[in-house]
């Protein structure tokens, strides 16, 4: 059995997926861009401060579904230039502590809204 998870603290979606699914025992949320909810427009600046974002984001979906960020299994890192990574790796590590979820980082071509940082989950409920 499946759920899908809903909350106003984090973007809307935007087109036939849910923000979150809750399913076996496990929350998967879908990619995560540094739109803030509350004026539905995106935070443009540099790296770290859309991090900062997703991971608020990441974190207001995880409340929503009752767990939270230290329950983070597993997460994929999108970046539209690995150069980015110190900067992503920064603020990821203050949001994210040991022992630290497994993580693939992926640089690719071009992300939702051209956002520098897109990121996924799998948290234990």
């Amino acid at each position: 059995m499946k759920e899908a998870i809903k909350t106003h603290t984090a973007p809307a979606a935007i087109g036939p997926y849910s923000q979150a699914v809750r399913a076996n025992g496990f929350i998967f949320i879908s990619g995560q861009i540094s739109i803030d909810p509350a004026t539905n427009q995106l935070i443009e600046g540099d790296a770290q401060q859309q991090t900062e974002r997703v991971l608020q984001n990441v974190s207001n979906i995880l409340a929503a579904a009752g767990s939270s960020l230290a329950k983070v299994v597993r997460t994929t890192v999108f970046l539209k230039s690995m150069a980015d990574f110190p900067k992503m790796n920064e603020i990821y590590s203050k949001y994210l502590t040991e022992p630290y979820p497994a993580r693939s980082t992926v640089e690719a071509a071009r992300l939702p809204k051209d956002v520098l940082v897109e990121i996924d989950v799998i948290a234990l409920a």
